[in-house]
This record gives structure tokens, sequence and C-alpha cells, in this order.
């Protein structure tokens, strides 16, 4: 999805700059897990990794993607090797003191190696999904443009995002996986379980209300390590977006796409939609 802001955005004074040809793999051509897309192909690779990575065809440019963050990676790591010796101010920072404490454990899992797969993970797994959610949240507000203008004043004032977390007994030594289907679409937990319906989410005073069947991050052991962070980061780009912006669709498009792109997410078709800068706005601050 390409969103048209209507005002140029200010960048932080310290960031981060990726690569360009990191910037490149994450902007352009198709999402990462198209190629695979479809139910058979991810299963084909689970099953025989080692002939997906010799066998021709699009889903060689997951491979190239995977290539491009892990030099990136590896980079990053390099970089923080040459810093000055000081207090750990992040994660590979951390990670590295941990592997010089661990260097005469015979039996410990702290090693560049790893580190490279952590980060991986946290790279990938903490940007994609969050990207992919705010995709739909935009999509759905200019779907539902009735919902999104008493939203806007919502999220005005101060707000909170809470989930429940379910735990899950069984048998010592069992292995339990949650099916999130079964509850996340559950006719007797949601009134419109295939429908877009914030009502759910609201009691008959139009207060928030929880419903244990939301396990967006799943649940007991299973439960995303990084749910708190996602939840945070939603609310504040959503919540900040949307009290800048009116979306809507561009003048003259075609209706908007709900069907979505089967991958490791359910991706929106890729489209346009528009952010029009509101007049009575909060100022986004000095700059």
């Amino acid at each position: 999805m390409t969103t048209a802001l209507g005002c140029p955005c200010q960048r932080p004074q310290h960031t981060l700059e990726p690569p360009a040809q990191l910037s490149a793999a994450l902007t352009r051509g198709p999402e990462p897990e198209q190629p695979l897309s479809g139910p058979l192909a991810p299963q084909l690779y689970d099953l025989l990794p080692w002939a997906f990575h010799r066998l021709p065809g699009p889903h060689q440019k997951i491979f190239r993607y995977q290539e491009v963050v892990r030099d990136y990676i590896c980079q990053e790591i390099k970089r923080h090797k040459l810093r000055a010796p000081k207090a750990p101010k992040d994660f590979i920072s951390c990670y590295l003191a941990q592997i010089t404490k661990a260097t005469d454990d015979p039996v410990s899992t702290f090693n560049e190696e790893n580190l490279i797969q952590v980060v991986s993970n946290l790279f990938l797994g903490g940007t994609d999904t969050t990207a992919t959610t705010l995709h739909w949240a935009f999509i759905y507000m200019v779907q539902h443009g009735a919902i999104q203008k008493p939203l806007e004043l919502s999220v005005s004032g101060p707000g909170s995002i809470t989930n429940p977390i379910w735990l899950l007994f069984g048998t010592l030594g069992t292995i339990v996986l949650p099916n999130l289907a079964s509850v996340l679409y559950d006719p007797e937990c949601w009134e419109t379980p295939q429908q877009f319906n914030p009502g759910h989410f609201l009691d008959k005073d139009g207060n928030f209300l929880v419903n244990e069947a939301f396990l967006p991050f799943s649940a007991g052991h299973w439960v995303c390590p990084g749910d708190q962070l996602a939840q945070m980061e939603l609310f504040l780009m959503f919540a900040n977006l949307l009290r800048t912006f009116p979306f809507q669709l561009p003048e003259g498009s075609p209706e908007l796409r709900l069907e979505y792109i089967f991958g490791g997410t359910l991706q929106p078709q890729p489209q346009k939609i528009c952010a029009v800068p509101c007049l009575s706005c909060p100022s986004p601050g000095p700059r």
C-alpha cells in the first residue's frame, strides 16, 4: 500500500541510516513473502529447504532479501565492536558484552551467529507485522469513513491499548500450539467475525470492552515476546497519523480491494490512499 502524505515529515536528528541496498530491498518490488504466496509453497519449503535454495524461481527474491538484511546486521555488529568502551546502550551492545562474559562457558549459546539471527528476527518480525497491521488499519479507515471521524476525536486525548493473556495448562511435557483462528473467527465470540466491526470491543455505552477471544499475539508460552512493544508502536503511529491526516481515496481511483495476499502475514493488495493535511490538527512541533 502506498500512502501519499500532504506535507513533509520532520526527520529526527539522530537516525540509523540503512545502506541504499537495504532500503531498495525493503521498499521496492513485491513484499518479501509474495514469492511464496499460497499455502503449498511454504509447506514445501519447510519439507525441502535445501531444494528451494537451489531451484530457480521467484522465491529466490526472499533469499536475496535475507542476504541484504544479514549483511546489514553484520555491518552493525562490526561498528558496535569498534565503539569506545562505554556502558551498553542497545541490544547489540548488551549481547556482545554477554558473548565476552561467556567466552569460557562451553555450553553458552551466546555467539555472533545467534546474535545475527535474533536481530534479524527482531528486525523483520517487528517491522513487517506492524507495518501490515497499520496498512489494514488505514484501509479500513478509508473504507469506513463514518468511523474515522469519531476515532480522530477519540485519539486526540490520552489512550491505551490492553490485551488479555490466556494461560494454557496441560500434561507435563505436552506441546500446545494455540489455533488462533479458532477464536479470532469464532461466531460465538464475535458478532461478525469476518467483517471489520469496532463494536466487538465496545459495550452498550460505547466504552472499551475486553474480549478474551482477541489473541493477536498468541497465548501461553507461545505469546509474542514483542507484544507490548508492538501495541505501543501501533497506538503511537496510528493515533498520531489519524489525528493529523484524514485518510481518503485519491480522486478518480477505483474502490478499495479488501482481498488479502497470503504469505507469512496476510498482506493487503497494492493500492494508494491519500493522507490530507487537516488545518485543525495539532502542530507537529518546532522544526
